[in-house]
């Protein structure tokens, strides 16, 4: 993997889970990493004691980015610290689950929305000059759900929520207009996740929720059998980053086959003649 020294990073997010995980890898490989957070202010203390760890100049910035008054303001603040990003990771979501929150409710439907969807257009609407002024091969990796591509179906309809799978379903034309904003010198892909731990997998709190047979069902649908690692994540995250230097504006899929699960390939019969 190339070297990501000398590198500035943004990572939103960055509080828990793939966030977190993403922003630690990069500075251990050596990239000058921004971490945004929002909520679960123990955790962002935790995150910026270990950033500081790796080193001095990894900064935490903590904003609701869901209002547009809060992205600029959080934007002036990076401008303080560095004229460019090599990279942006858009991690931004809240996705409800059914299990866990039940039936609607208007404030659970514009969170889902606003955060999943908005809060990374306005987002990216700040970063793409910043990201234009890197010479260093600039990139953006945007965060989604197959969420869009299922919806509220099958063993997934207890964890995907109506509107947070709506948004994931529209990142994809996001992505699209982004990568020809960006073209030819930023890069922006999105990496689609299925059942993550600490996302829609174990270690969430509607995991806990289910039952052994729900549980089951949804390991039954991924074709490879478990959910995802946080490491897995994190090595794509890079790879898509570093290496994918002839990908942009393409939507790679890390779900463990869930989207073709639940029907079989069945032997092929003998025929008649």
């Amino acid at each position: 993997m190339p070297s990501l020294a000398g590198k500035t990073a943004l990572v939103l997010g960055a509080n828990r889970g793939i966030g977190r995980s993403v922003a630690l890898e990069m500075a251990r490989k050596g990239a000058t990493v921004l971490a945004g957070t929002h909520d679960w202010p123990e955790d962002t203390d935790s995150l910026g004691q270990e950033l500081h760890n790796l080193g001095p100049q990894h900064r935490v910035l903590t904003a609701d980015l869901r209002a547009p008054a809060a992205v600029a303001d959080f934007f002036t603040e990076i401008r303080r610290h560095c004229p460019a990003l090599d990279f942006l990771v858009n991690n931004l979501e809240r996705g409800g689950m059914p299990v866990v929150h039940g039936p609607y409710t208007e404030e659970q439907w514009d969170m889902e929305i606003a955060t999943t969807l908005k809060a990374k257009w306005w987002v990216m609407d700040r970063a793409m000059p910043l990201l234009k002024n890197s010479d260093k091969g600039p990139a953006v990796v945007v965060i989604s759900s197959i969420a869009g591509l299922t919806g509220r179906t099958g063993p997934a309809g207890l964890i995907f929520n109506d509107a947070y799978a709506a948004a994931n379903r529209a990142l994809a034309s996001f992505t699209e207009t982004w990568a020809r904003e960006g073209a030819p010198t930023v890069r922006v892909n999105e990496l689609m996740l299925g059942l993550i731990k600490t996302r829609h997998a174990e270690d969430t709190r509607g995991w806990g929720l289910l039952t052994e047979q729900q549980r089951r069902d949804l390991r039954h649908h991924v074709l490879l059998g478990r959910s995802g690692e946080l490491s897995e994540v994190v090595r794509t995250v890079l790879f898509l980053l570093t290496e994918a230097t002839y990908m942009t504006g393409s939507v790679l899929r890390l779900d463990g086959g869930y989207v073709l699960g639940g029907e079989r390939v069945p032997p092929m019969p003998p025929g008649v003649l």
